[in-house]
């Protein structure tokens, strides 16, 4: 049956051509945007996905920003701190060179003086964007990630950048904290000038013409053999103190007791070294004479933290160090070291050393008289203070007396120890950031290769289907056609 009313060959052609075309558009907008989920509509999870991932993609290039500035920050902190080093190199040169007692040792400060003024500059400089990574101690954080768990909640992840004071402020000593005197052992109340001593006391021998003597003084030997000593005991113990002293040993002298005559009483003013005493053939009250020096032992179990101080008080007058961020008992022992060095105290003299068993930092304080023969000596400690600068005790370096210039060789080493170690820090966290960054970077890449793998057209298949819809088209159009022209056949009936 043919009708003039109803065409269905072309409602069926009419409708095929509107699909076609659709896809056509469709596989025209993938073209033009290169997705082929381009919108929710076309796949509304993929989209979800997508649009999650593309918005962590941005965030990551924001972290990838945040490194590189940190990057600069710290590169410009770690070339101060070599720098600083460098400097310090310098000064300590200068210090060795007046240890020598032909040289003009007020040019050599003035050159000292400029180097450290050299330093103060760069310390001051060493800044980008305004943060400076060698002034202060609190710590600078740094975004690194964005960690997104299952459940879809985002926590940051980020890098803590050390500071390394570098500067040479005094710090503040705590007021009202609480009291840290137990971690700091005095020896003594006062520091004295006397030397320690200790007797040998020859046999009660009437005749000592067949005895033999040996003595071993630090190290240094003297042996009497039968013979060599005649005459009664008293006889042989001056015979025998004047041996002592004619070896010339530095800071030993000998004297036959007063008392008694038969005793020699061994005195040591050594500093900072115990003198080791044996013999055979004769009584020694002691097999060692402590060193002149009295000590302040500091405790092997406290931690130390950030604003701890100690003060020590040598005579009238009180020396403070006050820890700073990550310190430990060797730091404040130190510290305290170039407090009292600097103060150029007559006759004071400080050393500071380890027990290799105990692990024990002890700082050592000693008095040769040359100003006053006694000195009252005292340490406290109290919390809550301000810390020095990793570089205090720079300002007060003074080779000017030779006093000065031996004070200056032992803690220059301090300083440049101190620099070398914020250098390595500075070297250490670039490192990490620089892996950071490199690890942001390929997750960037990561994560856009994966949105693509979601959402990006094939566009080899999409060219393919582009040509197969074009033939598809024109085909409908073809089939539409025909089918317009069947009622033009029905009207041939009636002519």
């Amino acid at each position: 049956m043919s009708s003039i009313l109803t065409n269905n060959g072309a409602a069926v052609a009419l409708n095929t051509l509107k699909s076609i075309n659709s896809e056509l558009s469709k596989v025209q907008d993938t073209i033009s945007t290169g997705k082929s989920v381009n919108s929710a509509k076309d796949n509304a999870s993929v989209w979800a996905i997508s649009k999650v991932m593309e918005a962590d993609v941005q965030g990551f290039e924001g972290i990838s920003d945040s490194l590189s500035l940190a990057d600069s920050t710290v590169s410009v902190a770690s070339s101060a701190a070599e720098t600083v080093s460098d400097l310090l190199t310098q000064i300590k040169t200068k210090i060795v060179s007046a240890q020598e007692e032909n040289v003009d040792r007020e040019k050599i400060q003035g050159d000292i003086d400029a180097l450290r003024d050299q330093i103060h500059s760069v310390t001051g400089a060493a800044q980008f964007n305004g943060l400076n990574l060698i002034e202060g101690t609190d710590d600078v954080n740094v975004l690194s990630s964005l960690d997104r768990s299952s459940d879809g909640s985002i926590s940051v992840s980020t890098i803590a950048i050390a500071r390394q004071d570098l500067t040479t402020s005094a710090g503040v000593y705590g007021g009202g904290g609480t009291a840290l005197d137990t971690n700091a052992t005095k020896s003594a109340t006062t520091v004295d000038s006397a030397g320690n001593s200790a007797n040998m006391t020859i046999a009660t021998d009437s005749d000592m013409s067949d005895n033999t003597i040996t003595l071993s003084i630090g190290g240094t030997n003297l042996s009497f053999a039968a013979g060599d000593l005649s005459g009664d005991q008293d006889a042989a113990a001056l015979h025998i103190t004047s041996a002592i002293n004619a070896l010339g040993l530095e800071g030993i002298t000998a004297a036959v007791n007063g008392t008694n005559a038969n005793q020699i009483d061994i005195t040591s003013t050594r500093a900072f070294e115990d003198v080791s005493l044996a013999a055979t053939g004769a009584t020694l009250s002691d097999t060692t004479i402590a060193e002149r020096a009295e000590t302040i032992d500091f405790s092997t179990s406290a931690v130390v933290n950030e604003g701890d101080g100690y003060k020590v008080t040598v005579g009238g007058a009180s020396y403070a160090y006050v820890a700073g961020k990550g310190e430990t008992m060797e730091d404040v022992a130190r510290g305290l070291k170039m407090a009292i060095d600097g103060a150029e105290i007559e006759g004071i003299s400080t050393s500071v050393v380890q027990d290799e068993t105990t692990g024990q930092w002890t700082l050592k304080v000693d008095n040769d008289g040359s100003g006053s023969s006694s000195l009252a000596l005292n340490v406290v400690g109290e919390d809550g203070g301000t810390a020095s600068g990793g570089l205090f005790g720079l300002d007060s370096i003074d080779v000017s007396s030779a006093s000065g210039a031996a004070a200056a060789l032992e803690n220059i080493d301090t300083l440049i120890s101190s620099a070398v170690d914020a250098s390595s820090a500075f070297g250490s966290v670039q490192g990490r950031l620089e892996t950071q960054s490199e690890f942001v970077s390929n997750l960037t890449s990561a994560l856009k290769a994966g949105i693509g793998s979601l959402v990006d057209a094939d566009m080899e298949e999409t060219s393919a289907r582009l040509q197969a819809l074009q033939v598809q088209q024109q085909l409908g159009i073809q089939s539409l056609s025909m089918a317009n022209q069947a009622p033009q056949s029905i009207l041939s009936l009636f002519q």
